[in-house]
């Protein structure tokens, strides 16, 4: 499932490092080229919910592959569409891809892993390392082929669906059984929805540095495409890292408290990333990195279990429609930075985390039906001190 997700998750890596591209080899705008992230994110938004309500009904894992050679069919033919319009077309139906494949997946990971936090933690690793790999493969591939190479991005999803079938076939019966049939305890709506403001606010830092920090540090230090290839890499190979890292500071001091501290710490990397000049730029993308990804898996984990009865509905719109909500905004961050300065556009970025963490104060860890609680609970919720 891990690698399975991986190649899955190339595609939305690979929307944001093509951007680079098509504001060289066709001139777009600022605002122009984050419409093409939008067009991934608009589509995906709204119906990934959707595939969140039908596997809370129905066990679905053939959209596993199906939606991995969806993903790859839009991002491959997007270098060769010519025009706008049907560039913004085919990145939409990746997106439709990546919407299908998330609930179901993390309805089967879950599953599998039987809700420890560590083994969410390998599969939403598997996710960010795909990311982490986009910038790299785009780079590959683009910048010695040019757009026109891009059918060759096809093949992860090619890989992707070999492995989500072996997946399904390895899960047996454990995948075709639908999480809801099983569910236990009483969906906590209030705490789940202020989760998934605090993602909200994370999916617009995240996307919006996705769409322009390759721009940003080729302006703001030189070095070419290189440099900004490097640049997206760092902010999403940390991200792989720091997924990991999560599942294990959970385990020690309790989800709410590490996703707490980490939006902390991401105002504070971004501020950095903005503001200090010179090639230190790096080190505050890798924070921010860690910042944004540590609680990536105990976002899923916890909307999941404020949401027992509806696994599936909670995992779209954790894992699917808060990050990719991000994509709404990309055009207004692309028309002040057309307006001002791409320094000026991601200054509001900064404000983001603070207010994530301020959803999360006094939120508790939720309390499986039979269970303890345990004695590493924050007794004072989200902003209390850890305990060690």
């Amino acid at each position: 499932m891990s690698w399975g997700h991986a190649c899955v998750d190339v595609y939305q890596g690979a929307v944001a490092a093509l951007v680079p591209y098509f504001v060289a080899e066709r001139a777009y705008s600022y605002a122009a080229a984050s419409g093409v992230v939008l067009a991934a994110s608009l589509l995906s938004s709204l119906v990934q919910p959707l595939f969140g309500v039908l596997t809370d009904r129905w066990a679905m894992p053939w959209l596993l592959p199906l939606s991995a050679l969806t993903a790859g069919a839009g991002v491959a033919l997007s270098g060769v569409t010519g025009s706008y319009a049907p560039t913004l077309a085919v990145v939409a139906v990746s997106g439709v891809g990546v919407a299908a494949y998330h609930p179901e997946a993390a309805r089967v990971a879950r599953t599998v892993s039987r809700g420890r936090h560590t083994a969410m933690g390998w599969f939403s690793f598997g996710g960010n390392a795909g990311f982490a790999l986009a910038p790299l493969l785009v780079f590959a591939v683009v910048a010695t082929g040019g757009l026109r190479a891009t059918p060759l991005l096809v093949v992860p999803a090619l890989a992707g669906a070999a492995l989500c079938a072996a997946a399904v076939r390895s899960a047996g019966s454990g995948a075709g059984s639908a999480g809801a049939s099983t569910a236990v305890g009483e969906d906590d709506w209030p705490s789940f929805l202020r989760l998934s403001g605090a993602v909200v606010c994370r999916s617009v830092v995240f996307v919006g540095l996705s769409t322009f920090v390759s721009l940003y540090v080729r302006e703001r230090i030189g070095g070419g495409e290189a440099a900004g290839t490097a640049a997206l890499f760092v902010l999403y190979a940390g991200g792989a890292v720091g997924t990991l890292a999560g599942g294990r500071l959970a385990e020690r001091y309790g989800r709410t408290a590490v996703v707490h501290r980490s939006y902390a710490l991401t105002v504070l990397a971004v501020a950095g990333l903005v503001l200090v000049p010179g090639p230190p730029v790096y080190l505050f993308v890798a924070l921010t990195s860690a910042g944004l990804y540590v609680p990536f898996s105990l976002h899923i984990t916890l909307g999941q279990d404020f949401l027992p009865r509806r696994v599936g509905t909670a995992s779209g719109v954790t894992l699917g429609l808060t990050v990719s909500v991000g994509g709404l905004a990309a055009p207004a961050l692309g028309a002040l930075a057309d307006a001002t300065s791409l320094r000026t556009a991601l200054l509001p970025l900064v404000a983001l985390p603070a207010l994530g963490r301020l959803l999360l104060c006094g939120l508790r860890e939720p309390v499986q039906p039979g269970a303890a609680v345990p004695d590493r609970a924050d007794p004072q919720g989200a902003c209390g001190a850890v305990k060690g």
